[in-house]
């Protein structure tokens, strides 16, 4: 974490909020690429999950979270026979994603619900700060 000024209820929500909408995004690009095939298992589409990793703010006590990288993780692509496939290989195989889209949707429902949860959390910070300042009245 940079030194500097404490961080705020709103920058560290913000950045759950960022972190979530990657989380959303790679989600949403595994369930895309969910029936796709390739030649190759290495040409086959891979899950991929954003890693995430928690800063400490020794000045305002509070954690935060920002996304360290992208990576594939997951099951290995299946190999099928279909030869009458136009990507098939000599063998007549094709290597099916490795994307659990039950998962994928279970993912999605809760990134959208950990999104939600900031946004109220943004929402109640802003409505005590007006309360506070119109006591000051």
């Amino acid at each position: 974490m940079p030194t500097g000024s404490p961080l705020t209820i709103f920058q560290v929500a913000g950045r759950a909020m960022s972190a979530q909408l990657t989380r959303m995004n790679t989600t949403a690009s595994n369930l895309a690429n969910a029936g796709n095939v390739a030649t190759t298992a290495d040409g086959a589409y891979k899950t991929m999950k954003p890693v995430f990793r928690t800063s400490f703010d020794a000045a305002s006590g509070m954690s935060t979270v920002d996304v360290q990288q992208i990576v594939t993780a997951g099951e290995a692509p299946t190999k099928r026979y279909d030869p009458a496939n136009p990507l098939a290989d000599k063998d007549g195989n094709v290597f099916d994603a490795a994307v659990d889209e039950s998962r994928e949707l279970v993912d999605m429902m809760e990134t959208a619900r950990s999104y939600q949860n900031n946004v109220e959390v943004m929402d109640t910070a802003k409505k005590l700060i007006l309360d506070t300042i119109k006591m000051g009245r």
